[in-house]
Order: C-alpha cells, then structure tokens, then sequence
C-alpha cells in the first residue's frame, strides 16, 4: 500500500481523506492544514493525524494529494517532488502555465508519477459515452452553480469552466486555433460568468458557457457529430445517445424516420447505453494508485492539466 498525506483539509480535502482513509490501495498518514484552528477540529472529529508543517508530512509519505487553494499549488508540489513523491494535485493544476510547466520538468527529472484531479473525466456518465463519441464537430456545455464563497478566489473559468475545457480536449483530437470569449464580474472580484468559443484545427467550434451566480445547478455537455447527438448530464449522472441510420425499405409503425429535400430517409434510433454506480473522486485517486505500482500513464497527467490551463487562460486573457 502506498503511504498517502493529504495537503489542505478544507471541504474538498475532508472528502479526499475520507477516501484515502477507506481505500485498499493507500494507507493514509495523515494531513497538514495552514489553520491550526481546523485541522485540531478534523483530528479531533476523524481521527486524521494532523501533523504541524508541511515537511513534516511530505517526509511520512509516498504520495502527496495536493487539495489546498490555487495559489499554493505550485509552492507545495515543488516541495513535495523535491523531496521524491509523486503527487496528485487538485484542478486547475496551478495559477499560471509558467508554474505547471515547470512541475512537469522537475517531476520528468525525477522520474516520478502526476495526476490532475480533473475529475468529471471519472464521471459515469461520460464513461458511459466516451467510446461513442467519434469526431465531434460541434459541442455545447453550460456548467452553471449556485453562489457558493468557496472558489471565488478565482475566474469561474478556473472553478468551473476548466472541467468541460478539459473534458473537450480529450475527446477532440486537434489544435485549437482560435478562442474568443466574455465573461462579467457580478458579485466577485473576478468575473462570475462567462461565455468562450473554441475554434480547433480540424474544424470542430466548441461553445462554453459558465456560471456560478445562477439560480440552480447545471452540468450538461451536448455533442454533436456525423449521425449522432450525445448528450451528457454530469450532474445527474445521464446520457442519450441518438443515432440515425439509412431507413429500412419497410419501417414499422413505430419507426421513426426523417426525409429530406432530396428524398434520403433516415431513420432515428437510440443507442443509451446503461451508466455504472462509482465514486469518481475514489476512482480517480485510486487508478493513480495503479499508475505508481504498474509504472503506467496516469488517466489524467499533468500535460492534460497544462493544456486544460493554457486555454483556460486563453479565455481569461479575452476579458482584459
């Protein structure tokens, strides 16, 4: 088992330990929290071992889960890998791509293992479509939260946004060329929502947009491509698939089929394909896990978690 110490024990980092605490393949040290106030209270209410400084805690483990605010990103993961652990580090990976390009480099130098917890990739619902996904040329997401203080330290293009970025350049094989975007700032010092357009080599446009001022909360990534829309609710944990197909010569009654100008019958099916149970923040701690022990690629490695931050900044850049 590796031995694992979790950094930051804020809302997300109770529900990493809580993980790390309950899986097979880590066994939890403990964790170090800058409040003292906060960590006493999770060591007292869990049962965690809180140590006092962050080398302490880096020197008692094999794999450092970096779950502290943005801006201490960088800051821990050079002290963690400077020390020879590998290191699982929240989303979005660091502030500037300047920071996460030189983790890459010092981790590559010491030949260590990264992952980015970009974690809609482990959503069953996704998993559910992803081999189904072939070309998409157009995609549309609306990623929209209710108010919550915690993150808006940061553009919601770095809260909320980066999860569909990400998601979008994993399944579209190509460059992006052309980013255009808005965004406006309501209650937070940085804008609240925004809106991007995605323009890649290949042709594919995808449209973004991302709130967390709204009235209710909406995770939905549609996808459109050659015979088929797919479409994705990564709150609810769904998906549709709908597919068309040349008509048979004798539909029946039930069939649904569409004609157009030139009297070419299509008929309209769906291919939904049943969505598995998972604990996807489980999943992707532990299939890094697998990834030390196998010496294999992590699912998401601090490249995708560059890339994911280089248009995200892209994106940003378009407010000024």
């Amino acid at each position: 088992m590796l031995k694992a110490g979790v950094l930051g024990a804020g809302h997300l980092g109770k529900i990493h330990l809580r993980l790390l605490n309950q899986s097979d393949k880590y066994n939890l040290v403990g964790f170090y929290d800058a409040d003292p106030k906060n960590a006493k209270k999770v060591e007292e209410e869990f049962g965690y071992t809180y140590f006092n400084t962050i080398e302490a805690l880096i020197d008692a483990v094999d794999v450092v889960d970096i779950v502290t605010p943005t801006l201490s990103h960088y800051d821990c993961a050079i002290q963690a890998i400077n020390k020879g652990k590998h290191i699982f580090i929240e989303k979005p990976i660091t502030k500037t791509v300047e920071e996460a390009e030189r983790i890459r480099e010092l981790l590559a130098e010491k030949n260590l293992k990264g992952q980015v917890g970009h974690v809609e990739r482990f959503n069953p619902a996704f998993l559910a479509i992803k081999d189904k996904l072939d070309k998409p040329m157009f995609i549309e997401t609306h990623r929209l939260a209710e108010f919550n203080p915690r993150g808006t330290d940061v553009p919601v293009v770095l809260d909320l946004m980066i999860h569909d970025i990400d998601i979008i350049l994993s399944v579209v094989n190509s460059k992006v060329v052309n980013v255009q975007a808005s965004g406006v700032s309501v209650i937070s010092n940085s804008p609240d929502i925004a809106n991007a357009r995605l323009e890649f080599e290949n042709g594919c446009v995808a449209n973004l947009t991302a709130s967390r001022i709204s009235l209710k909360n909406m995770r939905k990534t549609r996808f459109f491509q050659k015979d088929a829309y797919i479409s994705v609710d990564f709150l609810e944990k769904i998906c549709e698939v709908v597919k068309m197909k040349n008509a048979p010569k004798n539909p029946g009654d039930f069939d649904m089929i569409l004609q157009n100008a030139e009297g070419i019958k299509k008929q309209i099916y769906f291919d939904n394909p049943e969505v598995s149970s998972n604990n996807a923040i489980l999943d992707e701690l532990e299939t890094f896990a697998d990834a030390i022990n196998n010496n294999t690629k992590p699912i998401v490695t601090l490249q995708d978690g560059t890339e994911a931050l280089r248009v995200a900044t892209q994106i940003i850049n378009c407010f000024k």
